[in-house]
């Protein structure tokens, strides 16, 4: 098991709109994808989503998504082969998974866990 490429940062954004002219203007990063709460940008080998806080709960349940202000609000995706796989090696560790795995509608397979100071990460694999 070796988790050191991280594939997405997940910027969790209270003004989807205003984010993404930001990005636009400062970056002017190719975006992939975008819908009313989203936006993934290419940033060379890393993408970058920014998604509405509002949609955050789904993907880091049961942690807290912060309040604006109030800290820190991100997800670290790793891409991985497996994420069953990936889990049980994590769970070996003495790592407490927060969700998953499981697939997800848009088309990948996750599991996220945290670190001792609540930052959220993912481990992923697209579903084929």
């Amino acid at each position: 098991m070796k988790l050191d490429a991280i594939e997405v940062v997940t910027l969790f954004v209270y003004d989807i709109d205003a984010t993404k002219a930001f990005y636009a203007k400062v970056f002017s990063a190719e975006v992939l994808f975008e819908d009313a709460v989203s936006a993934v940008l290419q940033f060379s080998g890393t993408m970058l989503n920014l998604l509405a806080a509002s949609e955050a709960p789904e993907l880091v349940t049961p942690s807290a998504v912060a309040a604006p202000g109030a800290g820190a609000a991100m997800l670290l995706t790793i891409r991985v082969d497996n994420v069953d796989v990936t889990c049980a090696e994590l769970v070996a560790l003495g790592v407490s998974l927060l969700n998953g795995p499981m697939d997800r509608p848009w088309g990948r397979r996750t599991a996220a866990f945290a670190d001792p100071s609540g930052h959220v990460w993912e481990v992923a694999h697209e579903l084929h």
